[in-house]
């Protein structure tokens, strides 16, 4: 996935902060070890973090935003309804992700790592 947005270095100090907030938020469901080690990380990054925003900014507006690094994706999206029958995004069906980008995330593949250390010569 390409990185949109702008870069977090070019955000003013506010804007900055509430990058690290939204970061936080998504973290803070980690322990709290796993989190402090994570923030860690996107801190070291952040020349390279890009913020994305679509939508609207008033009380009652669908959005959708993405925090893109090479250390974590995070992304908020605010739907169309399926059960509600929603034709157009609402703020009653949303969706969160938050990955590490190319970081193996959904777990090691141990089969292929078992068949290159150990069966490298068999077809």
């Amino acid at each position: 996935m390409r990185y949109e947005g702008i870069r977090y270095d070019k955000l003013s100090g506010e804007q900055q902060s509430h990058v690290l907030t939204i970061v936080e938020t998504y973290l803070g469901r980690m322990p709290e070890a796993h989190a402090k080690a994570k923030m860690a990380e996107v801190k070291a990054h952040l020349k390279r973090t890009h913020i994305a925003w679509i939508g609207g900014f008033a009380e009652d507006s669908v959005f959708y935003y993405r925090v893109h690094s090479p250390v974590v994706l995070i992304e908020f999206d605010h739907q169309r309804g399926i059960a509600l029958d929603d034709d157009e995004p609402t703020r009653n069906h949303i969706h969160t992700v938050m990955r590490t980008p190319n970081g193996n995330d959904y777990g090691k593949d141990l089969l292929r790592q078992h068949r290159e250390q150990h069966h490298r010569n068999e077809v």
